[in-house]
């Protein structure tokens, strides 16, 4: 059980809640570990617990019949996974599954509606953030199909920093080549040109990024899109209620 609101820190949306909301939602937070490959809810599953990222990164997959999957969102501290719940839908459309090991805090589907239900902050906020998440959605689509390889792993490298804040990633060329669908002898050959130009280093299961400033003007546009939608939509509202 969290017992100060300084605990709620690593998720953003956890950390936007003013001290009354996270009293009510505190004695139904868990933190907990999530590993690399969890399955947390598969396509069609009802959706028992959600999850708010402060280290790991969970990945929204959408899979075909042949079992092929592609990425379509990745969520980390700045956001929660389940959100279906909040609209009615019950069950995930998607495959959640973690990305990236690391902690979460674990809350119940139904303590959260009954929250939601009851709260107007916190509804506002969770609209704002599926705005938000919808955005990323349609962006990653978009890119996936217009912009080159290379553009597309740059918006991905640039994405996962962002989620776990912090320049070091572990992750191995083939897990990026399943988030973006794509050969895996592709994301060799594109991560090999980056760090032959200096922007990053990759070692195996392992990549740095050491020039953020050319890997963001290597990216696509659709990454500076999704950042800015995020920054417009959650900042504005925890700063307006804080003045409040």
């Amino acid at each position: 059980m969290l017992t100060l609101q300084s605990d709620l820190h690593g998720n953003h949306l956890l950390g936007a809640l003013p001290s009354h909301e996270w009293q009510a939602l505190a004695p139904h937070l868990e933190l907990v570990h999530l590993r690399t490959e969890q399955l947390i809810c598969d396509s069609g599953q009802r959706i028992h617990h959600v999850y708010f990222p402060t280290t790991a990164i969970v990945s929204l997959l959408s899979t075909m019949e042949d079992g092929s999957s592609v990425e379509i969102a990745a969520v980390g501290r700045e956001g929660m996974t389940g959100v279906p719940v909040l609209t009615g839908g019950e069950t995930m459309p998607n495959r959640v599954q973690v990305q990236c090991a690391g902690f979460a805090y674990r809350m119940s589907a139904q303590a959260l509606k009954q929250q939601f239900a009851r709260s107007d902050f916190l509804r506002r906020l969770m609209l704002l953030y599926m705005h938000a998440l919808l955005t990323q959605v349609a962006q990653t689509a978009a890119c996936n199909r217009h912009h080159s390889l290379s553009k597309q792993l740059c918006r991905w490298l640039l994405i996962e920093v962002d989620r776990v804040a912090s320049n070091d990633l572990s992750v191995t060329q083939q897990l990026i080549a399943d988030m973006l669908g794509v050969r895996r002898e592709g994301i060799t050959e594109a991560a090999g040109k980056l760090h032959d130009e200096g922007l990053i280093h990759h070692s195996r299961g392992h990549i740095r990024v050491l020039d953020r400033e050319g890997l963001e003007a290597r990216a696509c546009e659709c990454y500076g899109i999704v950042r800015r939608e995020f920054d417009r939509l959650l900042p504005r509202l925890h700063q307006a209620e804080t003045v409040e």
